[in-house]
């Protein structure tokens, strides 16, 4: 079961992240921001939009699964780790700066995340029989 979760969780935040870094794109792409017919067919004819548009699908199937194993508090908690992700995505794909107060948001993340699976451990019964 611990395979499944890891598993999923990480295709969740591959398909999440892939969605906001396209989205990300295609904003780049289709500038100026203007509400025009043209900003539109900007938006609408650049291929980024559409893999954003999966990215989410395929987080929307991703998640949908999980839920049907994985208690709701932790996997809650855990899909929220898409901000790191995205985070560090930004970096490396938009030469965002890295900044120490966005660091030191991004390890409360985890840590409350590793709490929360601890926490949810210790109140799983015992299958020892």
């Amino acid at each position: 079961m611990r395979k499944f979760y890891l598993i999923g969780f990480f295709f969740l935040l591959l398909f999440d992240t892939l969605g906001q870094c396209s989205f990300k794109f295609t904003a780049e792409h289709a500038k100026p921001l203007e509400m025009s017919i043209d900003w539109i067919i900007r938006v609408f004819t650049n291929p980024w939009v559409y893999t954003a548009v999966l990215g989410y699908i395929g987080a929307f199937f991703t998640w949908m699964l999980l839920l049907k194993k994985a208690p709701i508090g932790p996997a809650f908690a855990a899909s929220h780790l898409e901000v790191v992700t995205v985070m560090f995505a930004s970096i490396w794909l938009f030469n965002e700066e890295v900044q120490w107060l966005r660091l030191v948001g991004a390890a409360c993340i985890i840590i409350g995340i590793i709490f929360l699976a601890l926490a949810e451990h210790k109140l799983q019964p015992n299958d020892q029989a």
